[in-house]
């Protein structure tokens, strides 16, 4: 359900933050009780938790974090955040070529004969472009365990506008806002499989692509999510017609999505949405 009305949905976020302050250790300056931008762990006997990091100013800054599927070759999602720090536009793309992900065997891994020819665009999931802040980090959104078969017309068309709105509202971001993002093609259910490269079963392509964002502004919180089905044909042009709540994507994907959230905020944050409190949705 979408709530039209701002007044109401800035009650549920004032609602939420009270509830949670009535917590003695979930206050509002305490929400969440590990990274945001994690989902729960499937932890099975295939998937590998990777995270990626660089030094930046000094400091160790997460670059994107992952659950890889090594039966399927490919990441169950990827997430990351937008900060003060990482919305930064530092450097230009890499000519770094795609390579593969030192954290995980190479045998485990997509190479280039995957995509191509095969009518597949390597399709990052964390975009080149989320990544800026410095040419280390960039480089590694190249590597094959972040890269995804997309169709050229999906890859370049709406999937993309969706990256571009998504990484506007990442670089809105002041020194006390985070965007916290989640992004991931569809390999675990068969029915959101759209076929397989080469008819290798450890080579799915994803029937749909998804994102789940969660955007913290000072004590202020609003969240959305975007389920878009991978075809040359989009349904729409327009990036309103793909939003849903959290709470539908999680049904859709069988993913737990911001669990470390304090329960009392993540029930009311992912139970529905506002597409107006998004700028330039509608």
């Amino acid at each position: 359900m979408k709530f039209k009305n701002e007044y109401i949905l800035l009650c549920l976020w004032v609602l939420a933050l009270q509830s949670c302050s009535k917590d003695d250790n979930n206050d509002s300056n305490d929400f969440a009780t590990g990274i945001v931008e994690l989902p729960a762990l499937r932890n099975s006997v295939n998937d590998v938790f990777v995270t990626h990091s660089t030094t930046f100013n000094g400091q160790k800054v997460t670059s994107f974090s992952m659950e890889y599927d090594k039966s399927k070759k490919h990441s169950r999602w990827i997430a990351f955040r937008f900060d003060n720090q990482t919305k930064q536009q530092n450097v230009s793309r890499s000519d770094e070529p795609f390579d593969a992900d030192p954290a995980i065997g190479s045998q485990y891994q997509r190479v280039q004969a995957d995509f191509g020819k095969q009518g597949y665009d390597r399709g990052h999931l964390c975009a080149s472009a989320d990544r800026l802040y410095s040419r280390e980090v960039n480089e590694q959104t190249f590597y094959y365990t972040n890269m995804s078969p997309q169709r050229n017309k999906f890859n370049t068309g709406i999937w993309l506008t969706l990256e571009g709105q998504v990484q506007s509202w990442g670089r809105s971001c002041t020194s006390s806002d985070t965007l916290y993002v989640v992004k991931g093609g569809t390999i675990d259910k068969e029915d959101q499989i759209r076929g397989y490269i080469s008819n290798d079963l450890s080579k799915p392509i994803p029937k749909y692509y998804y994102m789940a964002l969660l955007f913290k502004k000072g004590d202020s919180f609003k969240a959305i999510a975007f389920w878009m089905e991978h075809t040359d044909t989009p349904k729409s042009t327009k990036l309103v017609d793909y939003a849903l709540s959290i709470d539908e994507l999680e049904e859709k994907t069988g993913i737990d999505f911001f669990p470390n959230l304090n329960d009392n905020l993540e029930n009311a944050l992912e139970a529905t949405y506002s597409t107006k409190a998004w700028p330039g949705l509608e």
